[in-house]
C-alpha cells in the first residue's frame, strides 16, 4: 500500500498549489484539471493528483496526457514506492498495446512524455525501469529545452534512481536540473520541492534554504509542502520552523502517529518543552486507528511512528520510569522494533534493571544477526557498551561505542529525527566525559552536531566537554545556541544555571 496525504483546500476554492506552464492538446475544459493534477504531483499529494487526472480524463476521454499523469502518480520515486499493476491498468485503458497508445499522442512532445512513462512501467526490474525512465526524461530535456516540466520531472526521476537511498552525485544532478526552473519561476512547486530533496542533509542544507522558505508560500494547500520545508529547517536545527510547519501539515491531515506528527513532536522536544511534547504524545496515542483486518497496514505504520515518538521522549527527557516509559506498545511496530528494543533496554539499565537490559540486548543481537536493519547493528553495540559501562569495564565500553560510531558513519546520510534514537557519537561523548576525557568527548559531541545540528543533548554535552577541556570560547558559543533553542523550555527540563556556572568558572 502506498503512502498518501490529502491536501484540504477551503471549500469552493481552487487549491493554491503554485504556478506552472504546461500546454497540452487536451480539451479546454480538461486542461485546468490536468494542470491541477500536475501541481499535486509536484507536491507528492498523490491521492489528490489521481482524482484531478481522472476528472481531466472524464472531461476529455481521449486526452493522452491525463492518462500519462494518472499512470505517473502511481510511482513515488523518493519514497521508493510503485504500484505497477495500477499504473499498467491506467495505460491499458488508453489502448491495448504500447504502439496503439503512442499513436494517439497529438504532438511529438506529448508522445515523448507518454513514451517515457511506458518505459517506466515496461518490462524488467524496478531499478532497470527507473534507470531507463530517467534516461528518457533526460533526453526530453535535450529535445525540448524550453519545457520546464521536462526538467523538473527529470530531476525527480534522478532523485529516484537509487531506490530510496541518498546518493550525493545523483542528488546534485537533480539540483542542477531544478535550479534553473526555480530561478525562472519562483512559484514552481516542483522546482522548489526537488531542490529541498537534493539538499536534504546537514552538509548541503544551507543551499536549500531559499527553496525551503519559498515552498510553503508556493503551495499552502498541500500538506506535504508545509512539511517538506522542514527537511531543510531540521537539518539546520531551526526548531521553531520545524514545529510550526509540521503543525500546519498535521492540521491538514490527521493527528494519528505519522511522519508529520513525529517531526512536530521531535522539534518540541528539542526546545525543552517536555510537557507540551507529552501532550502531543498522549494525543497521538489516543488517535491510533481502531483495529480491523483492512486497517492492519495503516495501524502498523502508526504504531511504528508511536514507538519512535516514545523512544525520543525517553532519550530526551531521561524520565526512565512512569508515564510513557510504562506503556505497553506490544509488537505491532516491526519497522521500529530495533529502536524500541534499544530504548527499553537503555531505560531499564538506567533504572538499574539489568535483566531487562540484557534481554533487550539479546533481541538486538538477533535483529543484527538477521541483517534486517543496519541501525540495529549500531544500537546493539551501544546497548552492549552501556552494559559493560555498568559493569565497570569503561574501556571496553569506549571500544564498543567507537565501533558503533564507525558503523553509523558508514550508513547513508539520514534526514529527520534520528532513527538511531541515541546517536552514537553523542553517547560516546557522554561516556568519555564521565571517564574524565573531556578533549575526546568534545570531539565526539562536535561530530554528533555535524550529523544532527542543534540537537539539544549534544549541545549540552559539548558545553560540558568544552568547559572541562578549558575551551571557554566553544563552551560559551555553544551555550548561547542552547539558550536560544531552550528559550521556551520547561522550568525543570534542563539545568541551564549549572551550565552557565560551568562556563563562567572556566
Amino acid at each position: 500500500m502506498l503512502l498518501t496525504a490529502a491536501a484540504l483546500p477551503l471549500a469552493g476554492q481552487e487549491p493554491q498549489l503554485g504556478t506552472i506552464t504546461f500546454p497540452t492538446s487536451g480539451a479546454s475544459q480538461a486542461q485546468p484539471l490536468f494542470v491541477r493534477g500536475v501541481l499535486y504531483l509536484h507536491s507528492f499529494e498523490y491521492a489528490s493528483a489521481l482524482r484531478a487526472f481522472r476528472e481531466a480524463r472524464s472531461a476529455d476521454p481521449g486526452f493522452v496526457m491525463a492518462y500519462w499523469g494518472e499512470a505517473l502518480a502511481h510511482t513515488h520515486p523518493v519514497w521508493n514506492e510503485q504500484d505497477l499493476d495500477s499504473a499498467r491498468a491506467v495505460l491499458a485503458r488508453l489502448g491495448p498495446m504500447r504502439a496503439d497508445r503512442l499513436a494517439r499522442a497529438a504532438t511529438a512532445r506529448e508522445r515523448a512524455y507518454l513514451d517515457a512513462v511506458e518505459t517506466l512501467y515496461g518490462d524488467g526490474s524496478k531499478p532497470r525501469r527507473d534507470t531507463l525512465y530517467a534516461r528518457a526524461m533526460l533526453r526530453m530535456v535535450e529535445d525540448f529545452p524550453d519545457d520546464p516540466e521536462a526538467r523538473t520531472f527529470a530531476a525527480l526521476a534522478v532523485l529516484g534512481l537509487n531506490q530510496g537511498v541518498r546518493d550525493f552525485g545523483a542528488y546534485m544532478q537533480a539540483a542542477a536540473l531544478a535550479q534553473p526552473v526555480f530561478e525562472r519561476n519562483p512559484d514552481h512547486p516542483g522546482a522548489a520541492h526537488y531542490l529541498i530533496h537534493a539538499f536534504d542533509d546537514p552538509l548541503h542544507a544551507v543551499l536549500g534554504l531559499p527553496a525551503a522558505h519559498a515552498y510553503s508560500r508556493i503551495a499552502p494547500d498541500a500538506a506535504h509542502a508545509q512539511h517538506m520545508t522542514t527537511h531543510i529547517f531540521l537539518a539546520r536545527g531551526m526548531w521553531d520552523l520545524v514545529e510550526s510547519q509540521n503543525t500546519i501539515a498535521v492540521a491538514r491531515t490527521s493527528r494519528v502517529p505519522g511522519h508529520y506528527t513525529l517531526w512536530e513532536f521531535y522539534a518540541v522536544l528539542q526546545q525543552g518543552r517536555f510537557q507540551d511534547a507529552l501532550a502531543l504524545l498522549e494525543r497521538a496515542r489516543g488517535a491510533m486507528t481502531a483495529g480491523g483486518e483492512g486497517r492492519l497496514m495503516q495501524r502498523t505504520r502508526q504504531a511504528t511512528h508511536l514507538v519512535l515518538m516514545r523512544g525520543h521522549w525517553l532519550i530526551e527527557t531521561e524520565r526512565w520510569a512512569g508515564g510513557p516509559a510504562d506503556w505497553e506498545l506490544g509488537d505491532s511496530a516491526p519497522y521500529a522494533g530495533h529502536a524500541d528494543a534499544f530504548v527499553r533496554g537503555y531505560a531499564a539499565l538506567r533504572r538499574g534493571d539489568r535483566a531487562t537490559a540484557m534481554a533487550m540486548a539479546a533481541e538486538l543481537t538477533r535483529e543484527a544477526a538477521a541483517g534486517r536493519d543496519s541501525p540495529a547493528l549500531v544500537m546493539e553495540r551501544e546497548l552492549r557498551a552501556m552494559l559493560r559501562m555498568a559493569d565497570g569495564a569503561g574501556e571496553e565500553a569506549v571500544t564498543l561505542l567507537r565501533e558503533a560510531a564507525a558503523m553509523e558513519d558508514a550508513l547513508p546520510a539520514e534526514f529527520g529525527p534520528p532513527g538511531i534514537v541515541k546517536p552514537s557519537h553523542e553517547l560516546l561523548g557522554e561516556v568519555l566525559l564521565a571517564r574524565q576525557r573531556p578533549g575526546e568527548a568534545q570531539h565526539e559531541f562536535a561530530r554528533a552536531l555535524a550529523l544532527a545540528p542543534g540537537r539539544a543533548r549534544a549541545l549540552a554535552g559539548l558545553v560540558r566537554a568544552a568547559a572541562a577541556a578549558g575551551d571557554r570560547e566553544v563552551a560559551a558559543t555553544t551555550l548561547r545556541q542552547l539558550e536560544a533553542s531552550w528559550r521556551r523550555a520547561d522550568g525543570d527540563a534542563y539545568d541551564l544555571t549549572a551550565l552557565r556556572q560551568l562556563v563562567a568558572m572556566r
